[in-house]
């Protein structure tokens, strides 16, 4: 059974850090596949962050939204099977549930796996 497992949410004010990690079982091949990070406040829509290897075979290109850039960063430890999602200079508008996203496209199937999501409240 493939399983995602996000950690690293928690409380902080506005201006401090979280690095969340996203560690992928041992249920298939981490290194394939393109990993993102999405994030849903409460009432709003799940909304991409993030994403390592997004239309990359060689799954090391990064791609932010484009209010994030310069304050997040995206890397994977394809030998720990985890992406790192290292937030930097938060506001209260990131308070959300972060999730994380793995997705395979070959020919003939997609696989999109999803954690259980981390809670960042960010506090003003």
């Amino acid at each position: 059974e493939v399983q995602l497992v996000e950690s690293g949410g928690g409380l902080v004010q506005a201006g401090g850090s979280l690095t969340l990690s996203c560690v992928g079982g041992s249920g298939f091949t981490f290194d394939e596949y393109a990993i993102a990070w999405f994030r849903q406040a409460p009432g709003k829509e799940r909304e991409g962050v993030s994403c390592i290897g997004c239309f990359d075979s060689i799954k090391g290109t990064t791609y932010y939204a484009d209010s994030l850039k310069g304050r997040f960063t995206i890397s994977r430890d394809n030998a720990k099977n985890t992406v790192y999602l290292q937030m930097n200079s938060l506001k209260p508008e990131d308070t959300a549930v972060y999730y994380c996203n793995a997705i395979l496209l070959t020919w003939d199937k997609m696989y999109n796996y999803w954690g259980q999501g981390t809670q960042v409240t960010v506090s003003s």
